[in-house]
């Protein structure tokens, strides 16, 4: 049953994996970031809708409505969106490397906010985030290399992916044990879509367009989502995690292989060391 599990949590690893991938060749089709972000909560919406209503997994208690809400701009809006700036103007393997400074953030953040103690693992962890950071931002490779203004968007857009990303592990958590994942997406994700179709300048699409818009939200939204929940019943949640950070070191090959995009050694080398900070964190709790 744990290598059904750990199946489980590679595929939707790889399929997370993907995003930089399909959200790449949607852009070189002249799609801008606002509108990749827009189509992939939309069509990802339909499918989880589908779901809840199919399971009748639409119950929702409506004091959850007001973090239900902040979720969905935070959780929704500000990461889909950052994430797609980020691979836009940095590229799919370092936007990739990045999202994984969340565990950093949530340590930082439950110290703050909820007066967590720090061990000294994870003040070891975000010390060796912060220098991973310092280490990319330093380094040329992937699509902007070093500080340039196109770098540095590129490394905003990536942390505050990662940021965003880490409200997943606190309120998700939090949603997890009350709703399935069909009925969180089924509320959070109108709530991203209605912040973002304001935004959004609508641009005609080719028919490759729309298939790689709906790749983007069947395979690297509902699918890997719905991989990952279903390993998470075959393995405890710490094994779940390590086994998911695949998803940087695949979506970095992948980059590599498919749109040929490389980080110098320096900026390897920061990726190292961020996916060695996300380690310590998950085997320390």
């Amino acid at each position: 049953m744990m290598l059904k599990g750990y199946g489980f949590i590679i595929t939707a690893a790889s399929c997370w994996a993907f995003i930089g991938i399909f959200s790449s060749f949607a852009f070189a089709q002249g799609l801008e970031p606002l509108e990749v972000a827009f189509w992939r909560a939309l069509f990802a919406w339909c499918c989880f809708g589908t779901q809840a209503l199919v399971l009748g997994q639409t119950r929702l208690d409506r004091r959850d409505i007001p973090l239900l809400g902040f979720f969905g701009v935070f959780g929704i809006f500000l990461f889909y969106v950052s994430y797609q700036y980020a691979v836009k103007t940095g590229g799919a393997a370092l936007a990739a490397v990045l999202l994984y400074t969340a565990p950093a953030w949530v340590v930082v953040c439950s110290f703050f906010l909820f007066r967590e103690r720090l061990s000294g693992y994870k003040v070891l962890a975000v010390i060796l985030v912060i220098a991973g950071v310092y280490m990319i931002s330093r380094a040329g490779g992937g699509k902007a290399g070093g500080i340039s203004s196109a770098g540095l968007l590129a490394l905003l857009s990536g942390l505050t992916a990662g940021f965003c990303y880490s409200l997943y592990y606190t309120v998700g958590k939090y949603f997890s044990g009350r709703y399935s994942s069909a009925t969180l997406f089924l509320y959070v994700l109108p709530v991203g879509i209605a912040c973002m179709l304001p935004l959004v300048d609508f641009t005609a699409k080719s028919p490759s367009a729309w298939s790689l818009l709906i790749a983007l939200a069947v395979i690297s939204t509902y699918l890997a989502n719905y991989c990952y929940y279903q390993g998470v019943k075959y393995l405890e949640a710490g094994r779940a995690s390590i086994a998911a950070t695949l998803e940087p070191v695949v979506a970095t090959a992948a980059a590599y292989v498919i749109l040929g995009e490389s980080l110098s050694l320096l900026g390897y080398c920061g990726a190292a060391v961020i996916i060695s900070a996300v380690l310590i964190t998950i085997l320390a709790k």
